[in-house]
């Protein structure tokens, strides 16, 4: 009897850590596309794609631009495909979504998440593949803990997706057409929460110094602690956020992993 209640107490334990365990797993957020290139056997190129886990479902937000660049950068960085369960695109820009036909041929049991003025077109040709598409037009849940900002901007509509984690907000962008500082504005009206940190695609590339300074200024007034600019955010802009940002200027490119614990 003792032999019995010593197996059964360490029964419980065992499963109640391993219950722990997978309620602790770091949300991790993997650059798969990108301009730059973070690690060695990668390959960078025009575009964005980040695979999001930790997260209640596995993520892939945007595809980046060459699907044969997206698929040797997973494979190098042994991403299982199989495993996404969702996709979000920011918008319908060919640096975003040109990879997704590859995606949908390695895995198309996956609901897509699309700004509500993509093209019926587009999304006729994702759900022959068996994928769902999901239109998106207010603010909305994705999963748990995973939200859309809405459809926003006008002549180029996108969409962010804001991560809720212990740590604040985590903000992710394509290319942040509508404006970069409206749609972090936009992630804190959501959920009304400090925002941890912001990266992706700024699309700053025309901005003076000046203009650029008042941005900055901007970001830290929202109270935005870190910040990954990257993509088309333009090299001299990105230098600008690292020399105001510093230690929390956080170095993107493919193979970049970033680790928020919980």
């Amino acid at each position: 009897m003792k032999n019995f209640l010593a197996l059964f107490v360490a029964f419980c334990f065992i499963f109640i850590g391993s219950v722990f365990s997978v309620d602790n797993n770091p949300l991790t957020v993997t650059i798969l596309y990108d301009n730059y290139i973070f690690t060695e056997g990668t390959q960078a190129d025009w575009g964005f794609s980040c695979l999001i886990k930790g997260t209640e479902k596995t993520i892939l937000f945007d595809t980046g631009t060459k699907p044969d660049i997206l698929l040797h950068n997973v494979k190098i960085l042994k991403v299982n495909l199989k495993e996404i369960e969702l996709v979000a695109l920011s918008h319908i820009h060919g640096d975003h979504t040109g990879g997704l036909s590859a995606f949908l041929k390695e895995n198309s049991k996956v609901s897509v998440y699309v700004p509500i003025s993509f093209p019926d077109e587009f999304n006729k040709g994702v759900e022959v593949t068996g994928a769902k598409i999901v239109s998106v037009d207010k603010p909305v849940a994705i999963c748990k803990g995973v939200f859309s900002t809405g459809e926003m901007g006008t002549t180029i509509k996108e969409h962010g997706l804001i991560l809720d984690t212990e740590k604040g907000l985590v903000f992710i962008t394509g290319c942040a057409h509508p404006g970069i500082v409206g749609m972090v504005q936009r992630a804190k009206e959501v959920l009304d929460k400090n925002i941890y940190m912001v990266f992706g695609g700024f699309h700053l590339m025309q901005k003076s110094d000046a203009e650029m300074k008042e941005i900055i200024r901007q970001f830290k007034e929202m109270g935005v602690l870190k910040v990954g600019a990257t993509h088309c955010t333009g090299e001299h802009q990105i230098e600008l956020f690292k020399k105001a940002y510093g230690e929390n200027f956080v170095q993107m490119g493919v193979g970049r992993v970033i680790e928020i614990s919980k």
